[in-house]
C-alpha cells in the first residue's frame, strides 16, 4: 500500500534540522509489528509517504497508528509542544500491479525532488533524499510479499 499522512500547520516542519534525527528514529522503531511492515518512506515538511505491507485492514490501521504516535511524540518532545501532530486520517492506496508498485516506489523515493522542482529549485537526478528509505535502508523492514520483493521490478520501464 501507498500511504500518505499529513501533519497540521503547527507541526509542519518535519524536514527541519531539529526534527530529522527524531523522526528517523521513530520510523526505525515503528518499522515492524505484527502483520505490518514499513518498506519505504519519505518525510516531507508537512506529510509523509509510506510504502507498507499489511496483512489486513486492522494490521494496517494499527501499524499506521503506532508509527504516527511514535512520530507525534518525538515531534512534540523536540518542539517542546503538546497536542495533535497529524492533521487528519491517512490516505491509503492499494498497489495491485508491478507497474503501479514500481511507480509508487519511484514517487515516494523521488518525492523531495518533486517538491523542490515545484519550488523552482533545480533537480539533481542522482540526488538521494536523506529523509527517505533510499538513504536509510536500516530503518525499514524487508518486504515479504512477492510484489514488493520482486514483482515491482517487472513494472520498470525497459531500455
Amino acid at each position: 500500500m501507498h500511504v500518505t499522512a499529513r501533519v497540521g500547520d503547527e507541526a509542519a516542519q518535519l524536514r527541519s534540522r531539529a526534527l530529522c534525527r527524531v523522526i528517523l528514529h521513530a520510523m526505525g522503531a515503528g518499522r515492524k509489528r505484527e502483520g505490518f511492515r514499513l518498506v519505504h518512506f519519505t518525510v516531507q515538511s508537512n506529510h509523509v509517504h509510506l510504502i507498507v505491507e499489511a496483512r489486513d485492514a486492522i494490521a494496517l490501521a494499527r501499524g499506521i497508528q503506532g508509527l504516527s504516535i511514535r512520530i507525534a511524540r518525538a515531534v512534540n518532545r523536540a518542539l517542546e509542544r503538546r497536542g495533535k501532530v497529524f492533521a487528519d486520517r491517512y490516505h491509503a492506496h492499494v498497489l495491485r500491479s508491478p507497474t503501479e508498485t514500481a511507480n509508487a516506489i519511484a514517487y515516494v523515493l523521488g518525492n523531495a525532488q518533486i517538491h523542490a522542482a515545484r519550488r523552482g529549485h533545480p533537480i539533481r537526478q542522482d540526488a538521494i533524499d536523506p529523509l527517505s528509505s533510499a538513504a536509510n535502508r536500516q530503518l525499514v523492514a524487508e518486504p515479504h510479499t512477492w510484489l514488493l520483493r520482486f514483482g515491482w521490478t517487472l513494472g520498470l520501464p525497459s531500455g
